[in-house]
Formats: C-alpha cells, structure tokens, sequence
C-alpha cells in the first residue's frame, strides 16, 4: 500500500499535484488555509483561484508557452483540461472564466476519493518520514515561511507581484474602441482602446504624478521584471510604455486604416463577456488614482471599476541551492516544492511544477526512484532552470524559447527561418516527451472525474 501524501496548499500547483497522486493510485491529505486564513489577494475559497490575470498566455503552435500546455495536456493534466472546458474567447491566447474554471478545478479535487481535503492552516513540515508537496504559492503564510526557512537555512527571497484592473463591459464606451488581435492573429477578440500623441502624453502625465500607495519603511520594493507596474515602467522613458503595455504595433484600427500611437488593450475576464481586464496593466496606485488616470484612455471614460490594481508580495525559496530536478529537496528527499514558491513564473509554469511534483512524489510513496523528465522538453528547461541558474542572482521565469535545449549548431546554420527551428524544437520535445511517457508507464488520459453540482460542495 502506497504511504499517503501530504500537500500544502490547493492553488494552482497543488490541485494539480493532488489529482496526479491520485491517477496513481496514491491517497492524498490537501490543506487548504482558506476560508479559515485569507491572503491579500484571493476573494474566494475555491482551489485553482487565478488572482491576477485570466490568461494562460499563448496557444499558438510551436510557441514555448504552447509547447508547455501541449506537454501537460498529454501527460493528462486535469487543469488544461478545465481550462479547455472553460475558456472564453482570447484571439490567439488560451484564457479562461476564471470562476467557472476554478469552480470546476474544486468541484474535481473535492469529489475525488483517494483526495481528502482538509482546510486549516499548516505551520510545519515533517522533515523525517512523511512525504510533503509545498505548493502554498507565492502568497505562503508568514508561519509556514518561517518553517520554510527552518527547513532550508536559506534567506527569504521575495518579488512584488501585480494585478491588473477590471472594468464593467456596459460601461465601456464602445464607440471610441475596436475589435483586434495583434497581427490579426486568431479572431479579433480584444477591445483595443486606440491613443493619439496628445492622449498619451497627457495620459503619461497624469501617471508620472499619481499618488502611489504607500510602503512600510521595512519594505524593499523588488519587482519581478516581466510583471511590473505601469508607473515603474513610466519612469523608465515616456515611450517605454509604448514599447511595453501600451505597444500598437500589429494593432491596425480598422475604421481607418492606420495604427494608433498607443494601444491600451481590453481582454474579455469571464463567459458572460459582462467584465474586461487591463491587459498589463498592474500598478502600484491609490484607487482614487487609479479611477482618474484610467478614465483619461480613450473609451473608459466612464469605466465603472471591478477590481482596481494593487500589488502583493510573492514569495519563494533559492531553488538552485536547494532543489534537484525532482523538485525534491537536496538535503530533505521526502520534501518537494512547487507552483510559484518553487521559482517559476506564470500560471501555466505553476500547473507544470504541479504535476511534475505529483508524478515524483507518488514514484516515491510507491518505493520508486523519481527520475526528470528529459532536458530537450519544456518541463526539462524548466526543472533545469530553477535548479541550475546562479544562485545568487535567481529569480523566477517564465517558459522561453532561451531555456529550452538548442538544435545542433549544424542544424542551427541550415534551418534560417526562425519559424522552423522552433517548430524543430517543439518536435523533438514532444517526441522525447512520448518517449518518457511510454517508459514510465504513465497513463495518457485523465480518470474519469466525478462531476458535482456547485451546489452540492460544502460552503
């Protein structure tokens, strides 16, 4: 009889490892802090709750983010399935109904048998015997960090991450915007709100002299640089911006024919299409501010607000010092992390951890060595990555065409086109992928999950 798991933490990363336990026969012991302990940023009790964004990024083929889905989707991922189930329209990205889909996710894990969910706080890890997956996130509790670091004799790292605002469909004014996708990729899905030279400097204005909310003295403002505040990247230039968030480019306003100075894009959040996010807009402002400087974009003039921005500390651990590429710990081997506190960056990255962490954990309560999948996958680049990158300067990442194996350099000087070397990539990481699968006996397909009513799940 396999020995039971223990997971701490019911995100994105531990619903994933907890439903890859199970396929595998192994019980599992969830925790779940919320409802009992709250974070800064979640609203809800459900597991798999997206606080930032509602996007898991491009779905276009032979893209590294793709390769990342396609690699979960065969090795049975439960969440890219339900992102799949959920999804809203997103032109050329997969993006989801954030409520349903993580609705779905709970509704899954809580009526699976071999899963047993328990909502309370965690404060320690057993070190010695029972196997553990943290996967508490980058919003872990002060207590359970402080028995991280017990655990690891490492200094507390940390970024500060973002979230964009959200605004009512109704109140947009439809009139002064447009429907595209960059490029014209997949279907015109986004509402792009276009600017001339003049509303975007005064709009620029307007944010370099914002309040923004204030930081305790203790506090050391360290952004993870792919995700940083609108303000931060406006004191960088008066056209970062136009270079960053706000870029037109591959943006052609139809009605005219030409392509705006700037861009502010409006990405749809749910099924019902009532609500539209702020694509990259995550920023560091008092909500008076924000409700200001936001109404100067063209077409949100009288935006009713859903959610302002803000932003929250996102914590995790030295992975390079202290992981090997099971996610295990060097000197702790029944100790495994993952999701964001683990050091990857991004949704689709936390799920992957999620399910990399389930399938070693499960090999080692089966008494079997836990072997990395091959370094030529996306899951490969990202186990080596987070445990072979300079300790003292890591910080997390996303999945990139730079951390995935490159082809030969013969191959490199034959194939020009960028396009095609990518697509050769994606080929052999599928290919090595299958043929990891197929060693390790590892099932294909989801079981069947046991559908339950939301009404049904206990409050």
């Amino acid at each position: 009889m396999p020995k039971a798991i223990r997971i701490i933490g019911a995100g994105l990363a531990g619903s994933e490892a907890a439903w890859q336990c199970a396929r595998r026969g192994v019980a599992v012991e969830l925790f779940e802090m919320r409802p009992v302990r709250s974070t800064p940023a979640h609203q809800t009790a459900n597991f798999a709750e997206l606080v930032c964004s509602n996007s898991l990024k491009s779905d276009t083929e032979n893209t590294a983010p793709w390769l990342l889905k396609e690699e979960m989707r065969r090795a049975g991922s439960l969440l890219m399935e339900i992102a799949r189930e959920t999804a809203v329209p997103a032109g050329h990205a997969l993006a989801v109904d954030r409520d349903k889909f993580a609705q779905a996710v709970t509704a899954a894990i809580e009526g699976e048998p071999l899963i047993r969910v328990l909502r309370e706080e965690v404060t320690a890890i057993d070190d010695q015997g029972t196997i553990t997956i943290v996967a508490t996130g980058p919003l872990t509790s002060d207590a359970l960090t402080r028995e991280i670091l017990r655990l690891s004799g490492s200094e507390q790292l940390y970024f500060y991450d973002s979230i964009s605002p959200i605004v009512e469909a109704d109140s947009i004014d439809m009139s002064r915007v447009y429907m595209a996708a960059r490029y014209d990729k997949g279907t015109a899905d986004y509402i792009n709100c276009p600017m001339t030279k003049e509303e975007y400097d005064r709009f620029l204005d307007a944010l370099l002299e914002a309040n923004s909310v204030d930081v305790k003295d203790w506090e050391k403002l360290n952004y993870f640089e792919s995700c940083l505040p609108i303000e931060e990247i406006a004191r960088r230039g008066r056209d970062t911006l136009r270079f960053g968030p706000m870029k037109p480019v591959g943006l052609r306003d139809p009605r005219t024919g030409y392509t705006p100075y700037a861009v502010v894009q409006l990405r749809q959040e749910n099924l019902r299409a009532d609500s539209y996010n702020l694509v990259g807009f995550q920023n560091h402002l008092k909500y008076g501010e924000q409700a200001r400087i936001l109404r100067l974009i063209p077409g949100l003039e009288k935006a009713k607000f859903l959610r302002y921005g803000q932003i929250h500390r996102n914590t995790y651990i030295n992975s390079p010092s202290l992981l090997t590429e099971t996610l295990q710990m060097k000197q702790h081997r029944n100790a495994l992390f993952a999701g964001q506190i683990s050091g990857v960056e991004g949704y689709v990255e936390s799920i992957a951890t999620g399910l990399l962490a389930g399938m070693q954990a499960s090999a080692l309560a089966q008494n079997a060595e836990p072997i990395p999948p091959p370094r030529a996958t996306a899951f490969g680049a990202l186990m080596n990555y987070i445990c072979h990158a300079e300790a003292k300067h890591f910080q997390p990442a996303n999945i990139t065409f730079d951390l995935l194996m490159p082809l030969d350099e013969t191959t490199r000087r034959r194939i020009r086109d960028k396009k095609q070397r990518h697509a050769m990539v994606c080929e052999r990481a599928l290919a090595e992928l299958q043929m990891w699968i197929e060693a390790h006996r590892i099932p294909l397909q989801p079981v069947r999950r046991r559908h339950r009513m939301h009404s049904e799940r206990p409050s």
